[in-house]
C-alpha cells in the first residue's frame, strides 16, 4: 500500500509580523496564545568570522561581558530580576552569530524588554568586568580545549581545513589574544556589533503583537544606531592535496578527526548535506556508527557535523576510538563507508530513516516558542530569510539517492581530505 503523502506546513500555522525600527533594528514578532510564556530571542550577527588576530575569542568574551550590568540594572542584576519574574536566561556564540534568550511567563515581558534594551544601550564594560570575565572565559578554554580530546582536535582541524578564511581560529578564541583583548577592544567591539542596526529580535508567544512592538519601538528606539560591520575577509584558496596533523596528548586510547570543505548554508546543496549527516551519525542504526562502533568495533563514539556556516564551513567526522585500535585502520574503514555512498548512493531505507529524523527534529523544535524563535532566526541569519524555516521541511523530503550520491562524489574526492590525529603519550 502507497505511503499517504505528508502534508506541507503551512505558514499561516505559525504568523510573522515583521518590522524595522528607525535605528535599523528588525524585530520579528510570532504571537501564539496556547501556552502563556515567551521566549525572546536576540541574534547578533557577529561570530568569531568577524575577530582577527589579536583579538580572537572576543566574540565569545562578549557572550559573558553582556550580563555583567548597564547603566539601569547593574552587575549581577540582569539574572536575579529576570529569575525573580520567573525568568530564564541563556546565550552562545559561533562562528558566525551571538545569541541571547530568555523564557520567561508572558506577564514578565515588558520586564525582559526592559532588561535586554538595557544592556543594547549602555553595557558596563569596565577594567574590572574585564578582567573577570577574561579569567573565566581562560578557564574554559583550559577545560573544553586544552583538557579535552574532542577540543584539542576540532581547534586543530579548523587550523589544518583554512588557511585564509576566519573559521581556522577556534570561537574561544587563542589563549595569548584572550589575555591582550583590552577595554578599548572591547568598546570598539561592542559600539560596532551590539548596535541595533547589527540585530534582529524574534519574540514568540502569548502577546499582542501590537502591544510588544510599542514596547520595543520604547525602549530600543533611541538607542543610536551604529557603524556598518567591515567586510569579512572571506576567501579561502582551492585546496591542493590532503593535508594531516599530529597532537600528542596523555590519552587512554587514539582519536581521529576529519574534514572536508562543503557548502555554505544558504547553498541549494545544504539539505543534501544535512541527509548525509544523519545518514552516516544519527541514532544507532546510521552507517558509521553501526560500522565503527558495532560491527568492526574500532570506536567507542562516532560523530558526523555539517554546521550551517555564512560562508563555505566543513563536513567534519570525529571518532574516538578504543584503547590499542590503531587510527589507521579506523580511517580505513570511515573511507570506505564514505566512497561507498559515493559510488552507490544510500540504501532507500537509510535515505528514509535520515529524512524522517531531519523532519522529527524540525517538527519538535517548531512545537515550542524557544524552538521556534530559534528556528526562524537561524533561517534569517544563515540563508536570508525566515520563511526557509518551514521549507526545509519539504526540501528534506524532496531530497533524491541521486543528489546525495553526487554530493559524497564532490565532497569526498581525492585530496580533498584533511585528517587529524592524536596519538597518546
Amino acid at each position: 500500500m502507497a505511503k499517504p503523502a505528508r502534508a506541507a506546513i503551512s505558514p499561516d500555522l505559525f504568523p510573522v509580523h515583521e518590522h524595522t525600527l528607525p535605528n535599523g533594528l528588525r524585530v520579528r514578532l510570532m504571537p501564539d496564545h496556547a501556552v502563556p510564556t515567551v521566549s525572546y530571542y536576540t541574534f547578533f550577527r557577529v561570530g568569531s568570522r568577524n575577530e582577527r588576530p589579536g583579538i580572537t575569542g572576543i566574540a565569545h568574551l562578549f557572550e559573558h561581558m553582556m550580563f555583567n550590568g548597564a547603566a539601569k540594572y547593574g552587575p549581577k542584576e540582569f539574572d536575579r530580576v529576570l529569575e525573580s519574574h520567573g525568568g530564564y536566561s541563556n546565550a552562545y556564540t559561533s562562528n558566525d552569530v551571538t545569541a541571547y534568550y530568555e523564557d520567561f511567563s508572558s506577564s514578565a515581558l515588558e520586564k525582559v524588554i526592559d532588561l535586554e534594551s538595557d544592556r543594547m544601550r549602555s553595557l558596563a564594560i569596565t577594567p574590572e568586568t574585564l578582567k573577570q570575565e577574561r579569567e573565566v572565559v581562560k578557564e574554559e578554554r583550559r577545560l573544553r580545549t586544552d583538557n579535552d580530546i574532542l577540543g584539542m582536535l576540532d581547534e586543530q582541524l579548523g587550523a589544518t581545513l583554512y588557511l585564509a578564511h576566519p573559521y581556522r581560529w577556534p570561537v574561544i578564541g587563542w589563549m595569548g589574544d584572550i589575555e591582550r583583548i583590552s577595554r578599548e577592544d572591547c568598546l570598539a567591539f561592542f559600539r560596532t556589533y551590539y548596535a541595533p542596526n547589527n540585530a534582529t529580535l524574534f519574540v514568540c508567544g502569548d502577546f499582542d503583537s501590537d502591544v510588544a512592538l510599542t514596547l520595543i519601538r520604547s525602549h530600543y528606539g533611541d538607542i543610536p544606531s551604529g557603524p556598518d560591520a567591515p567586510e569579512v575577509p572571506a576567501y579561502e584558496p582551492p585546496q591542493k592535496g590532503e593535508r594531516r596533523a599530529q597532537v600528542r596528548y596523555p590519552a587512554q586510547a587514539a582519536a581521529v578527526a576529519m574534514g572536508w570543505h562543503a557548502p555554505k548554508a544558504s547553498d541549494p546543496l545544504t539539505p543534501v548535506m544535512d541527509v548525509l549527516q544523519y545518514a552516516l551519525s544519527a541514532g544507532e542504526g546510521a552507517l558509521l556508527t553501526k560500522r565503527l562502533v558495532y560491527q568492526d568495533e574500532l570506536a567507542v563514539n562516532v560523530m558526523v557535523d555539517y554546521g550551517w556556516r555564512i560562508d563555505p564551513g566543513a563536513f567534519s567526522v570525529y571518532l574516538e576510538l578504543k584503547p590499542g585500535v590503531d587510527p589507521k585502520k579506523a580511517e580505513v574503514v570511515v573511507e570506505k563507508v564514505l566512497q561507498g555512498v559515493a559510488e552507490k548512493g544510500l540504501a532507500s531505507a537509510d535515505l528514509e530513516r535520515a529524512k524522517n529524523l531531519l523532519r522529527s527534529r524540525a517538527l519538535r523544535e517548531l512545537a515550542t516558542h524557544n524552538g521556534r524563535a530559534h528556528a526562524y532566526g537561524n533561517a534569517e541569519v544563515f540563508m536570508g530569510d525566515w520563511r526557509l524555516a518551514l521549507k526545509m521541511i519539504d526540501h528534506y523530503q524532496a531530497v533524491t539517492n541521486a543528489q546525495v550520491k553526487a554530493a559524497a562524489k564532490s565532497l569526498f574526492a581525492e585530496g580533498a581530505k584533511n585528517v587529524v590525529t592524536l596519538v597518546p603519550s
